[in-house]
């Protein structure tokens, strides 16, 4: 098992409910490949640099995941269709 940091950019226009129901999905699917999160830090509403889908601004969000090395390209799938994700990013500690 290795730790990586995975950032989420979230949609701004998101309520409450629906944020934290794309989190216990990407939590989900972390715990079915026999990771774990270690911590959750919210950044929260920040401007970004350029546009993602006609949107300046996103709700960020850093975890830090320890999570088996063969289970990354299926949380990356995953995160790329999940449709409140803008933008995410895994980097390996």
């Amino acid at each position: 098992m290795n730790k990586y940091e995975l950032i989420v950019i979230i949609h701004p226009d998101l309520d409450d409910e629906a944020i934290d129901q794309a989190l216990n999905r990407i939590d989900g699917w972390i715990k079915n490949s026999d990771g774990s999160i270690d911590s959750t830090d919210v950044w929260g509403k920040k401007h970004m640099a350029y546009e993602i889908q006609k949107q300046n601004e996103g709700i960020y969000y850093l975890l830090n995941v320890t999570l088996d090395p063969e289970s990354i390209a299926e949380l990356e799938r995953n995160l790329k269709i999940l449709e409140p994700v803008m933008r995410h990013m895994i980097i390996a500690k």
